[in-house]
């Protein structure tokens, strides 16, 4: 697969840097205004590639140059969420755990990382490349390994469509051995993942597991985007949801339900573990006391802020500020 292939179709941007660039193993580093993010990248098979993306930022950009229907790419979210736009319009979420698998020519607009951070696996497969040395495989290995790549796109991918499935117990056996081989067994182990995840998405019944979601626009999505700076540049105020759907003339239902699926948590959910983590890095990096850092965050009852803060954290806020003393 060649470099320009993989910088046009996964989560690369054009401010991609070469770190490293050997035969086994290819960084790439990328940059904007708003973070950074390092993608390795590994070849498994002549056509197959795994890209391991470690993504600290939030905007990331238009990456599909042209439509390739013989190139799919498999993406599992392990940590964060990832959002991707489509041309012809939709967008689709990944959170914790979650599987898409999504053909070339289903042309992506954007992207963005709307908790500003991401993790997980990509699988790039060039598919005429792949079922080559994939027959080979299945000659050698015997009956049972003979799936056919190009099916498996157009079942799960019917009418250039992404198939979003959410996290399984399946899922996770397949991909969480994948974020802890040892590295010197790398070689040998990728190649066994990958065709275990193949006879996995081989499975005619994978495709009644396709998640039917609602669709929002992306003048909702924008707008929800919108409420979550209002709500994280007035922290320290309570605005309640009906005050935020009359503001923003946005209905209140669909608001809720379109924040969930941008963020993958309720407002108020969201907003909780905002508070707590903004309440930590005051407690890490200034000496105000408990009580006015609760204020700050939007408590007035110091008690139910450190109960609050116990549960999300583990330790009382006193207790985790002398973790940090030295």
């Amino acid at each position: 697969m060649s470099e320009e292939l993989i910088k046009s179709q996964v989560l690369c941007a054009p401010e991609t840097k070469v770190v490293i660039h050997g035969e086994d193993c290819s960084v790439y580093k990328i940059e904007n205004e708003t973070g950074e993010g390092v993608i390795t990248r590994y070849p498994v098979f002549p056509g197959i590639e795994i890209l391991y993306n470690d993504i600290h930022m939030t905007n990331g950009v238009s990456h599909n140059e042209a439509p390739r229907p013989n190139v799919v790419e498999i993406n599992h979210c392990r940590v964060g969420r990832f959002e991707c736009e489509f041309s012809r319009g939709g967008s689709i979420y990944l959170g914790e755990g979650d599987l898409a698998v999504n053909v070339m020519t289903n042309i992506t607009n954007q992207t963005w990382f709307p908790l500003s951070h991401y993790h997980g696996i990509t699988i790039a497969v060039d598919i005429p490349v792949a079922e080559s040395i994939l027959k080979q495989l299945s000659e050698v290995m015997g009956k049972g390994l003979d799936f056919d790549l190009s099916a498996i796109r157009d079942r799960l991918c019917a009418k250039n469509s992404c198939f979003v499935m959410r996290a399984t117990d399946s899922i996770q056996h397949i991909f969480s051995e994948l974020y802890r081989v040892p590295q010197d067994l790398k070689d040998g182990y990728f190649k066994i993942k990958v065709i275990e995840l193949f006879l996995f998405l081989n499975s005619p019944e994978l495709v009644n597991k396709r998640e039917e979601r609602q669709y929002f626009s992306r003048k909702q999505i924008d707008k929800i985007k919108e409420i979550r700076q209002y709500l994280i540049d007035n922290v320290a105020q309570h605005i309640t949801l009906n005050e935020l759907s009359q503001q923003f003339n946005f209905p209140l239902t669909s608001m809720k339900l379109c924040f969930k699926e941008v963020y993958g948590s309720t407002i108020n959910g969201y907003m909780q573990a905002y508070r707590v983590q903004m309440a930590a890095k005051f407690l890490r990096e200034t000496t105000d006391c408990v009580t006015e850092i609760a204020l700050k965050v939007g408590y007035q009852n110091s008690s139910k802020f450190a109960e609050l803060f116990k549960q999300f954290m583990g330790q009382p806020p006193s207790e985790y500020r002398k973790s940090f003393v030295q």
